[in-house]
């Protein structure tokens, strides 16, 4: 992948927003680009989106624990600087990152994770799919199986990493680990329930009902990261 330079556009009207559509992207570099975007950047930044699917990786958080890791096999484990234990990322997964600045747009941190948590459930919506929240753990959960994962990080009052929400990828690789941290936690996936799923039809319904409310006067959609 070609990384963005940090913060190369800055704007004079924060009520912009770009959103990057990225496809397959492994995971370290764009680790690190969202890393080097939040660092770089001021309140003139635009804020942006990042959709896109990784390359299969376990992800550990920063409090992660090391039994929560099962059997890892030929999937690499990443240790990262979000919040929460470890999760699964592949193809056929919807992974959206929120680059936000908070502050601009009045949002704490638990207003931020309940904004993701609700566009995701009115996403699914769109599916004809009943889901909800648990105030106890953090995420989206269909019947008790959890269809969506949240870990999200706030240095300098903005916003890096943010969800997962399954679509049509295998599963399996969950149960090589305890998901989120709970073991035996059944985890499902948008196809399940509609097979014609996609991630580039429900990143655009996600990205609508993520954007909803939170002010933005201007969206632009690119396709890299030009």
């Amino acid at each position: 992948m070609t990384e963005p330079l940090p913060c190369h556009e800055p704007v004079n009207e924060p009520e912009r927003l770009i959103i990057r559509q990225l496809g397959i992207q492994p995971y370290e570099p764009v680790w690190k680009a969202m890393a080097a975007y939040t660092d770089s950047r001021d309140r003139q930044c635009s804020d942006e989106i990042w959709l896109l699917e990784h390359q299969p990786v376990f992800t550990q958080g920063q409090a992660g624990k090391a039994e929560h890791v099962l059997n890892p096999g030929d999937i690499p484990i990443v240790q990262v600087d979000r919040g929460g234990q470890v999760t699964y990322h592949g193809p056929g997964q919807l992974v959206a990152y929120l680059l936000l600045d908070i502050r601009r747009l009045s949002l704490g941190a638990r207003a931020l994770v309940t904004h993701i948590e609700n566009a995701i459930i009115e996403t699914l919506k769109e599916y004809g799919v009943t889901s909800s929240a648990k105030p106890d753990a953090p995420g989206v959960y269909v019947d008790n199986a959890k269809i969506a994962s949240l870990g999200l990080r706030i240095r300098r009052g903005c916003s890096f990493h943010g969800l997962a929400l399954n679509i049509n990828g295998d599963l399996s690789p969950f149960l090589r680990i305890n998901p989120c941290g709970y073991a035996g936690l059944a985890m499902t996936r948008l196809a399940d329930y509609d097979n014609s799923a996609d991630c580039a039809s429900a990143g655009e319904r996600l990205t609508h009902h993520l954007v909803q409310g939170l002010g933005y006067t201007e969206i632009e959609t690119r396709q890299s990261w030009d």
